[in-house]
């Protein structure tokens, strides 16, 4: 009985360890989503008059380290740890191309989620480097990557994912352009 256990006892973890992937995945794209936001109203604040940026930003800079020490590096790490746990079912990688390029991807994720850290450094010490339009271009890079590793992983095919791709960015552009006439209608208005 043990034979027919064993491997009903890896299958088991490997889901356990994919659930849990997934939840440390999405947890972290909420705080890869939501930090960026609070790096656009802190900027936004510098326009506030020095009573109001103050009280502001000081907020912001509590909400931000909160965010990033409390969800966002926590679930970067265990995503991560849960997600490496599970790559023995894909050996030899070589055979799966699509997982390359999203092991690729997460990477790429990471080095965004670095930038990020050294965006809310500046920010921590009331430097203000980009503003809210630079930060909102910006706010959209962990969305290309979310596309982009959800459809490699359900579609585990290159070419469907630049498809995707593609017309997300062009989604995005049209997006962009249609905020920016929508601001520029808004500011005649006032």
């Amino acid at each position: 009985t043990f034979s027919l256990m064993f491997p009903m006892i890896l299958l088991m973890s490997y889901l356990y360890f994919k659930a849990l992937h997934i939840i440390f995945v999405v947890t972290w794209f909420a705080g890869l989503f939501y930090l960026p936001r609070l790096f656009i109203y802190f900027a936004e604040a510098q326009g506030k008059n020095e009573e109001q940026r103050k009280a502001l930003q000081d907020q912001f800079k509590i909400m931000q380290k909160r965010l990033w020490y409390g969800i966002t590096w926590p679930s970067c790490i265990l995503a991560i740890v849960f997600g490496f746990s599970m790559i023995h079912q894909w050996f030899p990688l070589i055979d799966h191309p699509w997982l390359l390029i999203k092991l690729t991807c997460v990477l790429l994720l990471f080095l965004y989620h670095l930038s990020l850290g050294i965006i809310l450094k500046q920010q921590q010490k009331d430097f203000v480097r980009f503003n809210s339009d630079q930060l909102r271009l910006w706010n959209e890079v962990s969305t290309l990557f979310l596309i982009s590793i959800v459809f490699l992983v359900v579609l585990k095919n290159v070419l469907d994912m630049l498809y995707g791709l593609i017309g997300l960015v062009l989604v995005m552009v049209i997006l962009f352009v249609a905020i920016k006439v929508y601001k520029k209608v808004r500011n005649t208005r006032a």
